[in-house]
């Protein structure tokens, strides 16, 4: 995989350097690029953003700078949007477009599923906006969306953006604002990357985490047994790995049941087991309507 990261910050995104992404860097599993966004700047005090039009607090990034460096990683750089050639019956074929996506607290929430998704990509472009944001016409013209105009009455907000260079996301870790973007491409990218072939030694500790099925992980112990007057739940020391496997996944429920009743509420029943059920049974959890609900 290919990930290529722009940031006025480049130096916020060093511990990329370190772990196991570190290692899949050497190793040549992830070519991972950051870039200075002010590298691409033409003025001789490498400006970045300006004042917003209509008013109000704060800068917002200026659109030149994005484009040509979104541009330098595209596979054919242009003058301007990238000439597309007429389509082909054999477009189908071609690679994909790459991936841009923008940390935003207006985006999409960021789960494991789309690290997932994401992971089967072969390009992926973060861009880390700063200030008040980047200029909404880098991600019209990225998508290939909106008015080539200097109104706003051409946009279609239905538009795929078939005819831009990229594939456009606009991303969120949660409910809540950063400073920029960085901290969540840190997030964004160790979460993806993980997940690709060959980076994680144990690829079975992959499926006994925390949201890899829809639910928290359970809960881990390690020597010794006793601690500080504390022990373990004794069915881990019996060696039955039927037993072990069973009171996991109950610990699973439990704990999903006390910290994330809404993953409960996303499950679909007719893929649990009857003892799954009926853990859920005794956590005040019946099926209504083919969907999980609270019985009590």
């Amino acid at each position: 995989m290919r990930i290529d990261v722009f940031s006025i910050f480049p130096e916020y995104l060093a511990p990329l350097e370190l772990s196991l992404i570190g290692k899949a860097r050497q190793d040549g599993i992830l070519d991972l690029q950051v870039h200075n966004l002010r590298d691409f700047t033409t003025d001789r005090h490498r400006t970045v953003d300006d004042s917003p039009y209509g008013g109000g607090a704060g800068m917002v990034m200026k659109p030149e700078p994005w484009a040509l460096a979104l541009e330098s990683v595209l596979p054919a750089v242009g003058q301007g949007t990238p000439r597309r050639p007429a389509r082909t019956p054999s477009d189908s074929l071609a690679p994909a477009k790459p991936i841009l996506i923008v940390p935003s607290p207006a985006g999409e929430v960021f789960d494991q599923a789309l690290a997932y998704e994401l992971a089967e990509e072969k390009h992926l472009v973060f861009a880390c906006g700063r200030y008040e944001g980047i200029d909404e016409r880098v991600l019209e013209w990225a998508a290939g969306t909106g008015s080539t105009g200097t109104g706003s009455d051409g946009i279609d907000p239905t538009s795929t953006g078939s005819d831009g260079p990229f594939r456009v996301r606009a991303v969120s870790l949660g409910d809540y604002v950063l400073n920029g973007g960085e901290v969540a491409v840190l997030a964004m990218v160790e979460a993806i990357g993980r997940l690709l072939p060959g980076v994680v030694g144990n690829p079975e500790s992959l499926v006994e985490e925390s949201h890899a099925d829809g639910l928290l992980e359970y809960p881990v112990y390690t020597k010794p047994s006793s601690w500080r007057g504390r022990g373990i739940p004794d069915v881990l020391l019996s060696g039955n790995h039927a037993k072990i496997a069973g009171f996991r996944r109950e610990e699973q429920l439990r704990r999903t049941v006390e910290r994330r009743p809404d993953l409960i509420d996303a499950l679909d029943p007719t893929i649990l087991t009857k003892a799954e059920l009926a853990t859920l049974g005794g956590l005040g959890y019946a099926v209504v309507g083919g969907r999980l609900r609270r019985a009590y």
